[in-house]
């Protein structure tokens, strides 16, 4: 017999969301390797954030669990207000071992080698330790265990647990531009013409220029562009594209086995990252306190876009498609 359904579909419920509780709606529910999982809306949140998560995530809305979300928040912030001086005085971009931060702002790429635009690398992936692995509760004479499979679809409650939050803000201008990419994409059946006139290997490096010209600390400039690179060719094929770029990606790859995406594609399409960026940054190994010094430097250059609008956002790089292609879509 099945599991029974604790929330149903439409219902207003509390879900974990990190160490706190945020009010949501659970939109749908299943059985999956006999583990009940359901598909959690969070209230005010963007649609990107929807996801599946176990049921020991999801509480009753009712008067006991607004408490605990009031006394969990009352908690959080008392954290936050009592840090040590140990940790305000951490390296503020990549504190601790540098290969390790800087392989977790890469995506966790630590050879410096280029990875294919066609994989997703650790970009959004899941820690995959457990914090009760080795836990000194156990003795040398219990059995083993073996362990339960895990849906690697469905996020662990300790994963949220110490997942921080990361919001990038992308100017108005700029998001009024990605509603005309979607308009001139999916209704109008328009593609940007590639390699890009402006590529965006050539965006980062005149950012570089520019803000050596104004900033003295140009070794972060550069690992944080460098970061910015690496996450584009990590995700282009897999969370940057339409549908409709799907055939022209795959005919890019054939013609340019060599060469990265950076190079092909241009500042639309890095705007693109921007909206997606701020889930992946969760995933990394960065403490709350470098993550915002990052966000700094991310919105610096997103405001050097918005500053850039007319050069790199222009309607004629959109091109029609041949009705050939339009075949390969479907």
């Amino acid at each position: 017999m099945p599991p029974k359904m604790k929330f149903i579909e439409g219902e207003r419920v509390l879900c974990y969301h990190g160490p706190l509780l945020y009010e949501a709606k659970c939109v749908k529910s299943e059985v999956k390797d006999k583990t009940v999982r359901y598909f959690i809306h969070y209230n005010g949140w963007n649609k990107n954030w929807d996801e599946w998560v176990p049921e020991a995530r999801v509480l009753k809305y009712n008067e006991g669990s607004v408490q605990k979300q009031k006394e969990l928040q009352k908690a959080h912030a008392g954290i936050k207000k009592t840090k040590t001086k140990k940790d305000k005085e951490k390296t503020l971009l990549f504190p601790g071992d540098k290969t390790k931060h800087k392989s977790a702002l890469l995506g966790g790429n630590s050879s410096g080698g280029q990875s294919d635009a066609g994989n997703s690398g650790n970009v959004g992936s899941l820690p995959t330790s457990s914090p009760l692995a080795g836990s000194s509760t156990s003795t040398p004479t219990e059995p083993k265990r073996k362990r339960a499979k895990t849906d690697p679809t469905v996020e662990s409650e300790e994963a949220f647990q110490t997942k921080i939050e990361v919001h990038v803000k992308v100017p108005d201008d700029l998001k009024l531009w990605l509603v005309d990419d979607w308009d001139l994409m999916t209704k109008q059946k328009k593609l940007l013409k590639l390699p890009a006139k402006h590529n965006i290997e050539t965006i980062l490096e005149e950012y570089i220029q520019f803000k050596i010209t104004k900033s003295n600390n140009k070794d972060a400039v550069k690992l944080v562009t460098q970061g910015v690179r690496e996450y584009f060719n990590t995700t282009i094929g897999t969370l940057l594209l339409y549908k409709f770029e799907r055939p022209q990606h795959t005919e890019l790859l054939e013609a340019h086995p060599d060469i990265p995406m950076s190079s092909i594609y241009g500042a639309t399409h890095l705007l693109r990252l921007f909206v997606k960026i701020g889930g992946m940054l969760a995933y990394t190994s960065l403490d709350e306190k470098s993550i915002q010094l990052l966000l700094t430097h991310l919105h610096d250059f997103l405001r050097y876009l918005q500053k850039n609008v007319a050069n790199l956002f222009n309607v004629s790089d959109y091109i029609s498609v041949t009705p050939e292609y339009l075949r390969k879509v479907g």
